[in-house]
């Protein structure tokens, strides 16, 4: 018996949330006494026996050109596969866009009950007992079910890579199932540090006033290793990509720190990024909804607080 994760990888690399899955499902096999298989589905640059520091005890891989195009009806057949050949209790995926994905999509073809949104290890695996966000992360609620397969989705950032030694075996997987998605392009959003994985954020809102200010953002955003992100109505206007927007209707973020500059904090935004460790809020009205919900606040104006913020990084960072 095992326990079965969706090791994904993005252009044939692993990325911290492909740790974080493996580790987790790693802890949840402990929990349930059995072991760990991490499942590698498309071309890959790394080398998968590097999942092994991170818990898994056998590798899959499924490296067919097939699966060079994300298909989550495929991946889920893929998953499928190893899960019933394993004889898994439970399929571990991180929240991210194809994970969230293949969800449905397996726990139908597996006939298993799906558990989105999860945000820590089981308190149970007899019965599976977890912890999930709920009402757009401004809550949590435990679900419980008395089936015995489960598919687990994790928030991104939640739970943490932990590292375990050993080795792993590899192994090449073939599936039948043919895809059912021909994809013509993608266009990529740009950027050093991907929002889902990213421990520090920067964000503006329309405070900034406009487009010719982001620098202000970028270059701290720089010094910290920092993603970048924004409110709605700074997408909505252009000045930004939507894919920096975060909040309820865009990217739901999990970073250690997330700093906002000149956003007043309206519900639909602290939805999306609520699950930050620590908030830190700039804005020149003390009265914005944003303070309440933040673990330290700067009243002031951004174009005067954020540089000299800047340059107290600076000379932090210099000794």
């Amino acid at each position: 018996m095992s326990v079965v994760v969706f090791a994904e990888q993005w252009e044939g690399r692993f990325k911290k949330t492909t740790f974080e899955a493996v580790s987790y499902g790693r802890r949840v096999a402990d929990m349930l006494g059995v072991s760990t298989v991490a499942v590698v589905i498309g071309s890959l640059e790394d080398d998968p026996s590097e999942l092994a520091s991170y818990g898994a005890s056998k590798v899959v891989h499924f490296s067919e050109d097939s699966f060079n195009s994300f298909d989550s009806s495929a991946f889920a057949s893929a998953l499928k596969e190893v899960a019933v050949a394993e004889g898994a209790r439970s399929v571990i995926l991180s929240g991210t866009s194809n994970g969230k994905s293949v969800v449905p999509s397996m726990a139908i073809q597996w006939e298993a009950a799906p558990i989105t949104n999860v945000a820590a290890l089981p308190d149970s695996v007899d019965p599976m007992t977890v912890k999930r966000g709920a009402f757009s992360s401004k809550g949590y609620v435990t679900y419980t079910t008395s089936e015995q397969k489960t598919v687990l989705c994790f928030i991104p950032n939640a739970i943490g890579a932990v590292e375990f030694p050993g080795a792993a075996s590899v192994e090449e997987g073939s599936v039948s199932a043919e895809a059912r998605v021909r994809v013509k392009g993608v266009d990529r959003a740009t950027g050093s540090v991907p929002l889902p994985e990213a421990e520090l954020v920067v964000s503006g809102g329309r405070g900034l006033k406009g487009p010719e200010n982001w620098g202000l953002i970028e270059e701290l955003a720089q010094l910290l290793g920092a993603g970048t992100a924004c409110s709605k109505p700074v997408s909505d206007m252009h000045w930004r990509p939507h894919s920096e927007h975060v909040g309820q209707t865009g990217i739901a973020i999990n970073p250690n720190l997330y700093i906002a500059v000149g956003i007043s904090g309206a519900i639909q935004h602290l939805a999306g990024v609520s699950n930050s460790k620590v908030i830190v809020v700039i804005n020149s009205d003390s009265e914005a909804p944003f303070f309440k919900a933040a673990d330290y606040g700067v009243v002031g104006d951004a174009f005067s607080v954020l540089p000299q913020l800047t340059e107290a990084v600076k000379r932090f960072k210099q000794g």
